[in-house]
């Protein structure tokens, strides 16, 4: 879910934080990938059952051909409060198998398909091979990907974040990377870039204030006040500073009972690794890219058109 209507409100109040830019202007940075977000993506992309590996394939060499370096974070074990959510979204993938099952539309069978995509550990070792055989660094801890993403950017250890889920922007991302938001814009080159220092000075809030604006809105581990929407919700952090001081003054809405103790759980956890990651000390995943074995991985095992692999590796050697 991320930030309920986060980017709605940047729009509309901070319009000058989100930047369209042309990916290559991003040679010579260093980026981390929200691993799970491509998987998901490409997952859904078309009914062969190896088009997740093909799509991180073809998607990292194109990075690497512009000269921007990827570091992949994958999904650890997630926090406690993250398993009501998780619970919910296993809950929708299970309905929407047997929505299915009774569908006769395309349209339909389209939409329950996609809802019913799941990753599985399988998608990850699979991705984790690939990388390990493209001579590719990633990164697999305890924690939320994009938290740990965020801090290492936060940290400036990268210079990006790459992800779909505004919640980056709560951990702490200087500098979030999302598909081109503008969507009248056709070209597949263009990104957009959210700058959270913008951000801040727009709204002239502190970074602790828009941490707590962002669990107002509704976020994974806190849901939103009945009839609290993000323009309620920025209004409630500008006249009260903080959810503390509008919570001892409410007499407007209804305040779940133990809603304090939630929020400053999210809280905590949205700062929980600042300043907490020893780069030195992280298991990062580096290795030599073997030509040899990724043609037979793709090629043999994952049933990719050999023709198309020989291109793509030749053009990946000649990048290193």
């Amino acid at each position: 879910m991320g930030i309920k209507c986060l980017t709605k409100l940047l729009r509309q109040k901070s319009p000058g934080s989100i930047q369209t830019e042309q990916l290559h202007k991003l040679s010579g940075k260093k980026v981390a990938i929200d691993s799970s977000l491509f998987i998901y993506q490409f997952l859904m992309n078309g009914n062969h059952p190896s088009n997740h590996i093909s799509g991180i394939f073809y998607k990292t060499i194109n990075y690497l051909s512009l000269g921007i370096e990827p570091i992949y974070v994958f999904d650890g074990k997630p926090p406690e409060q993250k398993y009501e959510i998780i619970k919910q979204r296993k809950k929708k993938a299970e309905n929407a198998k047997n929505e299915l099952q009774k569908c006769t539309s395309e349209k339909d069978i389209s939409k329950y398909k996609k809802q019913s995509i799941r990753m599985t550990q399988k998608h990850t070792n699979d991705i984790k091979k690939l990388l390990n055989l493209m001579g590719v660094t990633y990164l697999h801890i305890d924690g939320e990907a994009e938290a740990i993403a965020s801090e290492l950017c936060r940290i400036e250890y990268v210079d990006y974040v790459v992800t779909e889920d505004m919640d980056s922007l709560p951990f702490g991302c200087p500098k979030l990377i999302r598909n081109c938001l503008d969507k009248s814009i056709k070209r597949n080159d263009l990104i957009s870039i959210l700058n959270l220092e913008k951000i801040l000075e727009d709204l002239q809030i502190n970074y602790e204030q828009f941490v707590e604006l962002c669990i107002l809105c509704g976020c994974d581990y806190c849901s939103n006040i009945p009839r609290v929407g993000n323009v309620t919700a920025f209004n409630i952090i500008k006249m009260h500073g903080s959810i503390e001081n509008f919570l001892k003054s409410n007499t407007k809405y209804n305040v779940p009972d133990n809603y304090e103790e939630i929020y400053k759980t999210s809280k905590e956890l949205f700062m929980m690794y600042h300043n907490n990651l020893k780069v030195d000390e992280l298991p990062f995943n580096k290795s030599q890219m073997n030509k040899a074995e990724l043609h037979s991985y793709l090629v043999n095992e994952c049933k990719l058109p050999e023709t198309n692999i020989f291109n793509a590796i030749k053009k990946l050697n000649n990048i290193y």
